[in-house]
C-alpha cells in the first residue's frame, strides 16, 4: 500500500499503469454524467452513537456538504449511523449504490466501538491487512509524545486489502480511500480540525482529479423577504419554484424571514452568477418592497444602513418584544451617530425616566401612538418606535401586541396578532416594526 496524500515527503503515489484501470472506471463514471446533463452524487456518512443520540451536533456534514457544492458535486443524501457494525455495514453498501462520492467521518479511533474499518471490510468481503507505513507513523506519534504507543492503537493501521490509507499529518487515525459499486468513498476521522486538513490536502485534490475535464461548479445567492406568507409569496412569483427549473429557486423561511435561494450549475462563478441573474431580476420585480436584503442581511442590517446613509436617527421603546430590537442593533457598529437609541421596559418605572405616567396603558394603541410621538419629540429622534405589551400570554391566538411608529410627515399603527409559536411570535413582531420603518426610510 502507499500513502495517498499530496505531500510528497509522505507520498508514492500510484504509477500510471498501477492505475490506469481504476481511473478508466472512474472517468467513465464522470463523462457518463456529464453526457447526461447531471451532476456528480454524493451522499455524507456520520459515525457515531453521540451523534445518533442526540447528545452531539454534527457539523462535519455540513462542513463537506458546502466543498462538495464548490467543486460540482451534488449531495443527496445525509447518513447518520449508530456505532453498530451490520448498520455500518449497510450504510456504506448502501451508499455506494445510489452515489459516485461517499464522505464518511467517524469510527477510525482505536476503541472496541470504532468499527469503520470492520464495516468496510464486511462490505468489501475482504480481511483486514497492517500497513507499516501508517504503523510507522503511528508510534512517531507516540514517540513525539514521550509515550509507549498502546496496542489497541495498531488497529488504526488495518485496513480492508485492497483500499488506500489516506494520510492524517496531526492525527493517530488515517482515512480510508477505496471504491465499490459506482462509489468511491473517502473514511476521515470525525475531529473536524484533522478531518478538514486531509480534505483540503487530499480528498479535495482527489476529486478534483475525478472530476476531470467534466467539472462543474454548484453556486448560491440568497435573496431576502419579509412582510408576506410563505404560500402568498409563492402565488407571487410565476413558477419560479417548480421543480426541475434551472436555475432552481428553493424557500425557506426561518423566524418569519422568508429567503429565496437561487442556485445555478457552470463552469465557473461568472456562468453560474449570469445564468442567476434574469431570475433574480424577476424576483425583484414581482416582489418588489416585499424583498429586503441578500445574503446575510437581516432587517437591522438593512435598517441600519438605510439611517447611515439619509443621516437619520431612529429610537425604540419595547415592552411586548422585551428588547429583541434593542439587542439586534447593539450587534452593530456603536461609534456611528445613526446608533439607534434602545430602551425596554421592564417595569412601569422605564416610563418615568422619560417623565411619561407610569398608568399609561401599553395595551392601547392611541396610547400606545402617544407614547411614539412623545419620545420622537422628547429624544429629538427622527423615527420613534414603541412595541407595547401583549394583551394574551403567549400561544393564545386572540392576543394581540399594539404599536407604533412615527417618522417626519408619518404616524403608523399596527396590532400583532399572536399568532404562531411562542417562539416565533416576539421575532415577527419585532420584524414588523422594523420592516415598517424601512419602508419609511425608503420614501422619496
Amino acid at each position: 500500500m502507499t500513502w495517498y496524500a499530496m505531500d510528497g515527503r509522505q507520498t508514492k503515489l500510484r504509477t500510471k499503469d498501477d492505475r490506469s484501470s481504476c481511473e478508466l472506471e472512474k472517468n467513465m463514471v464522470s463523462f457518463i454524467l456529464f453526457l447526461q446533463g447531471e451532476l456528480m452524487r454524493a451522499e455524507v456518512i456520520s459515525i457515531g452513537d453521540e451523534l445518533t443520540s442526540g447528545q452531539r451536533l454534527d457539523t462535519n456534514s455540513q462542513w463537506i456538504s458546502q466543498r462538495l457544492a464548490d467543486l460540482g458535486i451534488r449531495t443527496l443524501f445525509h447518513t447518520t449511523v449508530a456505532d453498530d457494525l451490520e448498520s455500518n455495514r449497510v450504510a456504506f453498501d448502501t451508499a455506494c449504490r445510489r452515489a459516485e462520492v461517499i464522505v464518511a467521518t467517524g469510527g477510525l479511533g482505536p476503541t472496541a466501538d470504532d468499527l469503520t474499518r470492520e464495516s468496510l471490510a464486511g462490505m468489501l468481503g475482504v480481511d483486514l491487512v497492517l500497513d507499516e507505513p501508517s504503523l510507522v507513523h503511528i508510534q512517531q506519534r507516540f514517540v513525539k509524545r514521550s509515550r509507549p504507543m498502546p496496542e489497541s492503537n495498531r488497529i488504526q493501521a488495518m485496513f480492508p486489502a485492497g483500499t488506500e490509507p489516506i494520510y492524517n499529518p496531526h492525527g493517530t487515525a488515517p482515512g480510508i480511500l477505496g471504491r465499490q459499486h459506482s462509489g468511491t468513498f473517502y473514511c476521515l476521522p470525525g475531529v473536524p480540525v484533522e478531518m478538514r486538513e486531509m480534505w483540503e490536502a487530499t480528498v479535495e485534490p482527489s476529486l478534483i482529479q475525478l472530476l476531470g475535464n467534466q467539472r462543474r461548479i454548484i453556486r448560491h445567492r440568497r435573496i431576502k423577504c419579509f412582510g408576506v406568507g410563505e404560500s402568498d409569496l409563492e402565488l407571487m412569483l410565476p413558477d419560479l419554484i417548480r421543480r426541475g427549473r434551472e436555475p432552481s429557486v428553493g424557500i425557506t423561511v426561518s423566524q418569519a424571514t422568508i429567503t429565496l435561494r437561487i442556485t445555478a450549475v457552470g463552469k465557473d462563478d461568472q456562468q453560474c452568477f449570469q445564468a442567476m441573474k434574469p431570475t433574480e431580476e424577476t424576483i425583484r420585480q414581482c416582489l418588489k418592497n416585499v424583498v429586503f436584503g441578500e445574503e446575510d442581511d437581516e432587517l437591522h442590517h438593512v435598517v441600519d444602513r438605510l439611517l447611515r446613509k439619509t443621516g437619520r436617527r431612529f429610537a425604540s421603546l419595547e415592552q411586548g418584544t422585551r428588547g429583541l430590537i434593542a439587542g439586534w442593533f447593539a450587534q452593530l457598529d456603536e461609534t456611528a451617530d445613526t446608533v439607534p437609541l434602545s430602551l425596554v421596559m421592564q417595569d412601569p418605572t422605564s416610563l418615568a425616566r422619560l417623565g411619561i405616567d407610569q398608568q399609561t396603558d401599553l395595551t392601547n394603541s392611541q396610547a400606545v401612538m402617544r407614547l411614539a410621538i412623545l419620545m420622537q419629540q422628547q429624544l429629538g429622534v427622527d423615527f420613534a418606535a414603541v412595541v407595547g405589551r401583549l394583551t394574551r400570554p403567549l400561544g393564545t391566538d386572540d392576543g394581540i401586541c399594539p404599536c407604533a411608529i412615527v417618522g417626519p410627515g408619518e404616524q403608523e399603527s399596527f396590532e400583532a396578532r399572536l399568532i404562531g409559536h411562542p417562539e416565533v411570535v416576539r421575532p415577527r413582531i419585532a420584524k414588523q416594526v422594523l420592516n415598517r420603518v424601512r419602508l419609511l426610510l425608503l420614501k422619496p
